[in-house]
């Protein structure tokens, strides 16, 4: 599903990504953990499409992406890809419903199609009852299951997640991390999620720990310099 190869990403005279070879398989729920500088945000980057490297090869569902003009690689990334991130990004002035339908509007669905699955995707996230609520009437649990619900409104096969916890309570948390499994195991999404979470990384299926750029191992990750 994902497949980098000796990916390489500089900004100016700074190295950020120094060589990273990572799969990941369709159905896989993945984290990627190390300390701040690591260069997790911008290999999710790069793996997402905002971001081109500076040498190596990405091919995402099967798609060399790195050869695809702006216009494509735009329709590929809303066709393939869903994003959450830390903060939900969500507009205030629409509902929770119209901020979920909002991509498939866009990618050119009817308008009852996409109103049909975003309340699909309300209901398993269970804000069903919150549909007609704009942003600022639901707490920060509720606005980032609604972020959740839109990355899934164009049946995306990966969904990539930055920080998605990050901001929420204890208790809502548990109810994300719960969902994203959920949500794997009923529409068969891959996820990445990059997080300093560690009882979110401990239930993925495999955790990628980063360090200077690099993929290393645990102890590794851990080493002070």
């Amino acid at each position: 599903m994902i497949d980098l190869r000796n990916i390489h990403k500089s900004f100016g005279n700074l190295e950020v990504l120094r060589g990273i070879d990572l799969h990941v398989d369709k159905g896989e729920v993945v984290s990627i953990v190390g300390p701040s500088g690591a260069g997790k945000t911008t290999l999710l980057q790069i793996m997402g499409t905002l971001d081109r490297p500076t040498s190596g090869s990405v091919v995402l569902a099967g798609q060399d992406v790195r050869s695809m003009k702006s216009d494509a690689l735009a329709r590929f990334r809303g066709e393939h890809i869903g994003f959450v991130f830390q903060q939900h990004q969500l507009l205030g002035e629409f509902s929770a419903e119209e901020n979920v339908l909002i991509p498939a509007l866009i990618k050119g669905t009817p308008r009852q199609a996409a109103r049909d699955r975003a309340r699909e995707l309300l209901d398993f996230v269970g804000l069903s009852d919150r549909r007609t609520h704009k942003p600022a009437e639901l707490s920060g649990g509720e606005q980032q299951r609604v972020a959740v619900a839109r990355a899934l409104i164009n049946n995306p096969d990966m969904v990539l997640a930055d920080e998605p916890s990050g901001s929420l309570d204890t208790r809502n948390k548990i109810e994300l991390h719960k969902l994203f499994f959920a949500l794997r195991d009923k529409y068969g999404q891959t996820f990445v999620i990059v997080t300093h979470d560690e009882t979110l990384a401990a239930q993925t299926d495999r955790t990628i720990h980063m360090r200077d750029g690099l993929i290393v191992t645990p102890d590794e990750e851990q080493m002070t310099v």
